[in-house]
């Protein structure tokens, strides 16, 4: 059984930018995903640049731009993707390359970076996960974000 996602409703002041990167590549999903993150976003009247990449494995270099970005620069970044076992390993290889890139990319750089690229099973485990509004993993992407940025701000101020 899955969580509901968090009902933290933190919101930003005006003027906070946040950048989303998010994939094409099973769409379906990832387009449910990115929905809910920009509406929560939004309703925090947060500034948002969204990126689409073809795949998951072309989120950490964009990522990476981003976050090197000194024009427009963005105080967090949320990843989204969905990638979906088969019958090889190729799946948990480009999972674990992201995430490890992304990790890498958030330390070095002291920014947040909301890793949503989900590596699942099934596409059950998709639906529960991206098409269901209480569990939307792009809703809790966005409100994790918000909170980043706040705790950022505190800590550099």
């Amino acid at each position: 059984m899955l969580k509901k996602v968090v009902k933290n409703k933190a919101k930003l002041a005006k003027g906070h930018r946040i950048a989303i990167v998010a994939s094409r590549y099973n769409s379906k999903y990832v387009d449910s995903m990115l929905r809910a993150a920009k509406k929560e976003l939004t309703q925090s009247q947060v500034s948002i640049e969204i990126v689409r990449v073809p795949g998951a494995f072309e989120i950490p270099t964009v990522a990476s731009a981003l976050a090197l970005r000194l024009s427009k620069p963005v105080e967090a970044i949320i990843c989204l993707g969905v990638i979906i076992r088969g019958e090889t390993t190729h799946a948990e290889h480009i999972g674990n390359s992201v995430t490890n890139a992304l990790m890498q990319l958030q330390v070095d750089h002291v920014l947040p970076v909301v890793h949503e690229v989900l590596l699942l099973e099934n596409i059950e485990q998709a639906r529960q996960r991206c098409l269901d509004g209480s569990c939307n993993r792009g809703l809790e992407a966005a409100r994790t974000a918000i909170e980043m940025v706040r705790i950022m701000g505190r800590l550099t101020a």
